[in-house]
């Protein structure tokens, strides 16, 4: 087992039966403040570029994300594995670039390639048009 199936088989425990009865009683909703909270303690850490810091605070961040996706997979919504699978396809279709031109870049973009970050950043809302199922929204 990796370092991150541990950490969602942590999650689980915590979650489960015999875990902890507070993470047993979050739901969205009351995690939100967490979520905020944390997401400020990262952007402290770095205005104080206090690297190990941050990497505390992007852990805490990354339990965020890991309650909620918990969550939802106890309420058969999503797990973190299509968490993972949807940012990485969001990714590699918005970055065309690197990954490679797919059809729905090329009628996009009418063969306008993204060769440097301003060609990027203008294409940027129009890349976001391209639906993660493979069609345009």
């Amino acid at each position: 087992m990796n370092s991150f199936e541990k950490l969602i088989a942590t999650m689980r425990k915590l979650r489960g039966p015999n875990g902890c009865p507070w993470d047993r009683k979050q739901t969205h909703k009351t995690l939100l403040k967490y979520l905020y909270e944390e997401a400020d303690e990262v952007k402290k850490a770095i205005n104080k570029r206090d690297w190990k810091n941050l990497e505390e605070e992007l852990g805490d961040i990354l339990l965020q994300v890991l309650f909620h996706s918990q969550i939802a997979r106890e309420k058969g919504r999503f797990t973190i594995d299509n968490v993972v699978k949807t940012l990485t396809r969001k990714l590699t279709l918005r970055h065309p670039h690197v990954f490679g031109y797919q059809k729905e870049h090329k009628a996009l973009l009418k063969g306008r390639s993204l060769k440097t970050e301003k060609d990027v950043l203008a294409s940027w809302e129009l890349l976001k048009t391209i639906d993660l199922r493979g069609k345009r929204h």
